[in-house]
């Protein structure tokens, strides 16, 4: 009987020593599917991070691209303004004339090449005030057939690039 013990004893000792291996088996498993699973989380949240970062540079590119002539612009409104104050001036004589015309040419090219880059004069006499194109310097009392908050008179021309805004428009608005 005691080979009989030692025999079943030893069998037992076997079949937990095959329920311990399984078990570490099947633990060791589970761990490397765990690990598994969390570098597919990191490399797909990785990926989704790359792609917006991509998606987000584009879209500043785009924006760079489409207005980058802001700064010139604005740099230039001055000037423009200048030109058309001094084609406001009455000449006399055919020398003034003669001035007053290559001033007009040089007008005319600038603002070709403003618009060529996009920039545009903001329409106002006669429209409508809306105050994110206008700036209301003044107002008037409305005369007749001229409607309340209607624009009568631009002090200085605005200028907008795309949808932004460069420069608002100042004007006299009849109230």
């Amino acid at each position: 009987m005691d080979n009989e013990k030692q025999e079943e004893v030893k069998d037992d000792i076997q079949d937990q020593t095959e329920n311990v291996d399984e078990t570490e088996t099947l633990s060791e498993t589970d761990t490397l599917k765990n690990e598994l699973n969390e570098m597919e989380d990191k490399f797909l949240r990785a990926r989704a991070e790359i792609a917006n970062m991509s998606n987000r540079f584009k879209n500043e590119r785009e924006l760079l691209v489409r207005y980058r002539s802001q700064d010139l612009g604005k740099k230039i409104l001055p000037a423009m303004d200048n030109l058309e104050r001094a084609m406001a001036i009455e000449v006399d004589d055919e020398q003034g004339a003669s001035l007053k015309k290559g001033i007009s040419m040089v007008h005319e090219n600038l603002l070709n090449a403003l618009k060529e880059e996009g920039i545009e004069e903001i329409p106002a006499v006669g429209a409508a005030f809306d105050p994110n194109l206008h700036q209301a310097v003044q107002t008037v009392p409305a005369g007749e057939g001229v409607e309340s908050d209607t624009i009568v008179e631009v002090l200085q021309k605005g200028y907008k690039l795309q949808d932004r805004i460069l420069r608002a428009s100042m004007v006299v608005v009849a109230q």
